[in-house]
């Protein structure tokens, strides 16, 4: 199903739209997110943590990042207390660039205030994107519905199409959930993989 999902009927939303939508959708929502990320660069402009790392900065992007740790904990207090529970599958190239580098930062703060993301090693995918193309950048909320999320070439979120067909989004969550299954628990992954890493190199890090 994550091959047809861009030519499936759907509800294009331009991203302040696909917001909105999000949000609605969320309020009552109970049940499993399933997301699944796959670029390995995104543009964040507004995270003063994702400035300062493009500004070259690791340790204000650090400082920053850990000052968001109370936040990330009730949000994952919210999740919990609404019945919602976020289960993100990160596909990461090796070694991991300046970006994904940044982003599990972040990912670990998530994992240790009791979220569950995983990382899935982009080889381990690799025979199905030389048939399908790379996999897509996808939100299942609750088996209800699918985003599939679009960006811009720079990375920017553009929004998104809305994908409303039970069988489709049965589908979709199904498969994200057996990369799921094949996929490493993020704090196993951070360690190994990501804290021995020095700070990356001002001429590394992405050009706005």
């Amino acid at each position: 199903m994550l091959d047809r999902l861009g030519h499936l009927p759907g509800t294009d939303l331009d991203f302040p739209a696909y917001s909105a939508d999000f949000d609605r959708e969320y309020a009552a929502l109970t049940g499993v997110i399933w997301k699944l990320e796959r670029h390995q660069t995104f543009r964040e402009p507004g995270d003063p943590s994702w400035e300062a790392f493009m500004a070259g900065d690791w340790p204000r992007a650090l400082e920053l990042n850990d000052a968001e740790r109370p936040d990330v904990e009730a949000q994952v207090a919210a999740e919990r207390a609404q019945g919602v529970e976020t289960r993100r599958v990160r596909v990461v190239e090796h070694p991991p660039g300046p970006y994904v580098q940044w982003e599990m930062q972040y990912l670990r703060l998530l994992a240790e205030a009791g979220d569950r993301p995983r990382v899935l090693d982009a080889a381990d995918v690799r025979d199905w994107e030389a048939r399908h193309g790379d996999l897509p950048e996808v939100l299942v909320l609750a088996g209800r519905l699918a985003y599939l999320l679009r960006y811009d070439g720079g990375g920017t979120p553009a929004g998104c199409r809305r994908i409303d067909d039970p069988a489709a989004v049965r589908g979709t969550a199904a498969e994200i959930a057996d990369l799921y299954e094949r996929a490493e628990p993020l704090l196993d992954y951070f360690a190994r993989e990501i804290a021995p890493l020095p700070p990356p190199a001002p001429r590394d890090t992405p050009l706005d």
